[in-house]
């Protein structure tokens, strides 16, 4: 029987990661690289997800896959930057992590090659570069198996996952120049406790993004971590479901499509890259590829 890959509910986030992005280079060498792959990774110190692109070039399709959608709102862009295998690096290390990247380039190669890169780290008990706690709607226990894992598909597809993934650069000087009232407005909740706000503004983003107020409700698991690079900073932000629908909606509503409301969240923060992955389920700590290399 197939299971989730461990890494995508483990608790806390890792100390430390790494999110690689490999763009397909030769499909004639993807069979063996992916094979290699297997024997690499156990669903733990590295999660791994599919993008379409390499979905269908193995000649394959996963029902509810798809591509990250270039999501316009009013004033606002969410960038579609998809690629075709993407893998979250997970430790305590960041010079072993920079090694297991390495690894990982030879031995997918000629098949997929590292396009980008961006490092992770824990701040905190979980909390974002703002200082707000990241994640705190999160579903719990069978609660989160079932927002973040597919059940009743069938071999190769239950234990599976979508993982929605965006990089998001926060403006956090000029978020920190403005007075605590109006950060905790912004956020919906009081940084000094993590309460919520009762009269905090339509466009908080806690009001934007209330899983229970979508019809059907729009559960998702966040593993959201902290990034910095030189001057810039922000939040790699990492959700799991069920299906990509969950998140997909959040974020057409952040973008005021719903009812013209933006999330004030774009006042100091935008996304920067954005992509959909399918997560295969894992076996006995081994990447179950049946939904994809069955004939």
């Amino acid at each position: 029987m197939s299971h989730y890959q461990p890494g995508i509910l483990a608790t806390p986030v890792p100390s430390q990661a790494r999110h690689l992005f490999f763009d397909l280079q030769s499909v004639e060498h993807l069979p063996a690289a992916l094979d290699r792959l297997q024997r690499l990774v156990d669903g733990m110190g590295a999660v791994v997800g599919f993008g379409e692109s390499l979905v269908r070039a193995l000649g394959q399709r996963i029902e509810g896959l798809r591509d990250f959608p270039a999501i316009s709102g009013i004033g606002v862009d969410n960038p579609s930057t998809q690629h075709a295998l993407w893998i979250w690096l997970r430790g305590t290390e960041r010079g072993e992590l920079l090694l297991r990247t390495h690894e990982l380039q030879r031995e997918l190669s000629p098949a997929l090659e590292l396009v980008d890169a961006t490092e992770g780290f824990r701040h905190g008990a979980g909390h974002d570069l703002t200082g707000y706690e990241d994640g705190t709607e999160n579903p719990q226990d069978e609660d989160a198996i079932g927002a973040a894992i597919v059940a009743g598909s069938g071999r190769g597809l239950d234990g599976g996952s979508f993982a929605a993934i965006q990089k998001w650069r926060h403006q956090l000087q000029m978020f920190a120049a403005l007075p605590q009232a109006e950060q905790d407005d912004i956020i919906g909740r009081r940084k000094s406790d993590n309460e919520e706000l009762e009269e905090a503004p339509e466009s908080a983003h806690v009001k934007r993004t209330a899983q229970e107020s979508f019809e059907p409700e729009a559960f998702v698991v966040r593993r959201s971590m902290p990034w910095t690079e030189g001057n810039d900073a922000g939040l790699m932000f990492l959700a799991f479901g069920c299906t990509l629908d969950a998140f997909e909606v959040q974020l057409r509503r952040m973008s005021g499509l719903e009812d013209g409301i933006v999330d004030a969240l774009y006042r100091f923060s935008r996304p920067l890259t954005g992509g959909y992955y399918w997560c295969p389920p894992c076996n006995a700590g081994v990447l179950d590829l049946s939904a994809l290399l069955s004939t």
